[in-house]
């Protein structure tokens, strides 16, 4: 018998007045993947990630994380039971050190400083940012504030980290080294669904990729196989793709 889904997402569906944001979504994400998230912009991605992280609640349907119903729970609650994000647009608290960042994500396992203090330098080591653990937040590089988030969010020691566009906006360099960090993020142990408009990366890391359209899933499956799934491409990818198939 096959293990229970570390997340099960079963028909979710967001309302925001007459706007039908998802759409009946259903998936599941198994302990150790790593799971892409693709499609348009407006397609749905960070409302359903915000469903399954507690910001909105869905009209309709079920998460299950670890077998426990969390459809209902505020956001704290279940970045507690040990789902972590990061956002879109990259939130690092303004007038705090790189450090002390980190360290509010580890306050959420720890009231004692020097055990907050003791992860967030880890995990600084961990993300390749220790050098940095001094500077103010404000002062970093857009791909050291990814960087940071990141971070931020294994502080919490989460065993699911969900990542919304980690890597847009980096250049080649740059986007070797979150892919490599990704990676190492995995090896520890914590399992990963990703929202990602930057395909090298996606195919790279993703054991599966679900692709949402309009609100709905449209396919799932490998990522060799979706980029040259025709639905796939006509609604996202382009014409780029096509002759791969």
């Amino acid at each position: 018998m096959s293990a229970a889904p570390l997340l099960d997402v079963r028909g979710v569906t967001k309302r925001f007045g007459g706007l039908l944001a998802n759409d009946d979504v259903s998936f599941t994400v198994s302990e150790g993947e790593i799971v892409s998230i693709i499609g348009p912009n407006g397609a749905g991605k960070s409302t359903l990630f915000n469903c399954v992280t507690g910001f909105y609640r869905p009209n309709v349907g079920c998460i299950s994380y670890d077998g426990r119903d969390i459809t209902r729970l505020a956001a704290h609650r279940i970045c507690k039971l040990g789902i972590a994000r990061t956002f879109q647009i990259v939130q690092v608290i303004t007038d705090m050190t790189v450090l002390e960042n980190v360290m509010t994500g580890a306050f959420l396992r720890t009231v004692r400083n020097g055990a907050a203090h003791e992860k967030a330098e880890e995990v600084l080591r961990f993300a390749g940012l220790h050098e940095k653990r001094d500077a103010a937040a404000t002062s970093l590089t857009i791909e050291a504030k990814k960087r940071l988030e990141v971070s931020m969010a294994l502080a919490t020691q989460p065993r699911l980290l969900m990542l919304d566009e980690s890597m847009a906006g980096l250049n080649p360099v740059e986007l070797r080294g979150m892919i490599a960090l990704l990676r190492r993020v995995r090896e520890s142990g914590v399992t990963l669904v990703i929202v990602e408009h930057v395909m090298e990366a996606v195919m790279e890391l993703s054991d599966r990729v679900i692709v949402i359209n309009s609100g709905k899933k449209i396919v799932e499956g490998p990522p060799k196989e979706v980029v040259v799934n025709p639905q796939v491409i006509q609604a996202y990818l382009g014409d780029r793709y096509r002759a791969r198939g």
